[in-house]
């Protein structure tokens, strides 16, 4: 039987991780996992971390150098995208809360890339 490319063997698996994650967070989750499945990318291992002053996500890009490493945020979607001569890293997460994408600060060592940003308030004062 030959199975058809586009299909993902990983689709379901990742689709129930979402729905457990929703359930688990309640009313605050709104947990999606974007996979680049298109370039051969590696995966990379991606932590975020929320508090009310800031949203930080951590991720591991072992054997890339830090000029290699290309970061684009648009307020609500953070794209890593980051490239040695042994492998590429493709990955776009969905932030848990809007961003002041203005705000972000980003250090790499060690392999370890941390980037950091305000979140954005949630409604601005409208004076008459």
């Amino acid at each position: 039987m030959r199975r058809d490319d586009s299909d993902d063997p990983f689709d379901e698996f990742f689709r129930e991780i979402e729905r457990m994650m929703d359930e688990m967070m309640g009313a605050e989750g709104d947990v999606h996992i974007d996979r680049d499945t298109g370039g051969g990318g590696a995966d990379l291992h991606v932590d975020v971390h929320e508090t009310d002053e800031e949203i930080r996500v951590v991720a591991d890009v072992p054997g890339v150098d830090k000029d290699a490493i290309d970061l684009k945020c648009d307020g609500s979607v953070l794209t890593i995208n980051a490239e040695s001569p042994e492998r590429e890293y493709h990955e776009r997460l969905t932030l848990p809360t809007r961003v002041d994408e203005h705000s972000a600060a980003a250090t790499y060592n060690n392999g370890i890339l941390e980037v950091t940003f305000d979140p954005e308030e949630d409604s601005a004062d409208i004076e008459l």
